[in-house]
């Protein structure tokens, strides 16, 4: 897909075009997926950039992502003081616990964000196998899904048609039921809807001995259950934040955090900085995400996603 082909916006109705705003020659669209894929696959996205000038962004820790790029310069990434180096074309984004350091030089990349569930039916290995790493997709899905999403998405015309495409496709390759997924399910949502944070509740809620509680999590969502619960209550706060823009506001943040002090350590973990210096980084992409996101997929961040807050409607073209 050709940079040009991109206009941005969704095809969910009722969005507001500002929802989509970015500086001059760039574009962003997000859209949710089929009703009989939330569960799996959290949304889509595509932002095109049509300067070849470098431009550097950053991204909050998520869960897993397939991005896949096209008409595009050199893609590089880094977490902490890890250099991923050269992106993929047809990349896997592990499930990660630090901030993305993204360099990229003009072109598209359309991503598709995928669950812990969505994990357990895509992929056999283990989802602690890529915490903070990028391969190329075809390592851990094989050849076949990664020759199939690229060319579901080569010869389109417009990013009207991305979701059509990627729905098609991704309905073909997930695998079947995972007999833990109840319990992926039960923890995923505790993650995203709970305020819970002692790893012995948990395990008491799903039934589970505290080893099989980390197993369980190591492996389809890519960490321990403590780290898990702990990402997701930072950006819960972090989010606030970034909606008050004002990095110092501590009154929005969690109540469980003990003090200002607590959050500050959970923010040089997850952010290897403080909230007020990430957010005074360059956040072009992540800012306009961030906001587009949650208009069409309900939260600002994937690792805040629960396919409960979508309100699905009859797609329509996006104007």
């Amino acid at each position: 897909m050709k940079r040009s082909f991109v206009s941005g916006g969704t095809q969910t109705p009722g969005i507001p075009d500002s929802a989509f705003s970015m500086g001059p020659g760039m574009r962003m669209r997000y859209d949710q997926p089929a009703a009989t894929l939330s569960d799996y696959i959290t949304g889509y996205t595509c932002y095109a950039s049509d300067s070849p000038a470098e431009l550097v962004d950053w991204f909050l820790p998520a869960p897993v992502m397939i991005n896949i790029s096209f008409d595009a310069g050199p893609i590089s990434a880094a977490m902490g003081s890890r250099k991923i180096g050269a992106v993929p074309q047809v990349a896997l984004y592990g499930p990660t616990t630090w901030a993305m350091r993204l360099t990229t030089h003009g072109g598209v990349m359309i991503g598709t964000g995928v669950s812990a569930l969505g994990w357990s039916r895509l992929f056999r290995r283990s989802a602690s196998d890529i915490h903070n790493r990028i391969v190329p997709l075809s390592e851990f899905g094989g050849a076949d899904m990664a020759e199939r999403m690229l060319a579901a998405l080569t010869g389109l015309g417009s990013d009207r048609d991305i979701k059509g495409a990627l729905d098609s496709v991704l309905a073909d390759l997930l695998g079947p039921v995972h007999p833990d997924e109840p319990l992926i399910r039960q923890l995923a949502l505790i993650t995203v809807t709970k305020d819970i944070l002692d790893v012995g509740d948990v395990a008491r809620q799903l039934g589970l001995a505290p080893h099989q509680l980390r197993a369980l999590s190591r492996q389809f969502f890519g960490m321990t259950p403590k780290l898990l619960l702990r990402r997701a209550r930072f950006l819960r706060s972090l989010l606030r934040l970034f909606a008050a823009g004002d990095a110092a506001n501590y009154d929005l943040i969690d109540k469980s955090y003990f003090d200002a002090s607590h959050f500050l350590r959970d923010a040089e973990t997850f952010l290897g900085t403080t909230p007020r210096r990430f957010m005074a980084r360059p956040t072009t992409f992540l800012a306009a995400s961030i906001r587009a996101r949650a208009a069409v997929l309900g939260v600002g961040t994937q690792a805040l996603h629960d396919p409960a807050r979508l309100a699905f409607r009859s797609p329509v073209d996006a104007p």
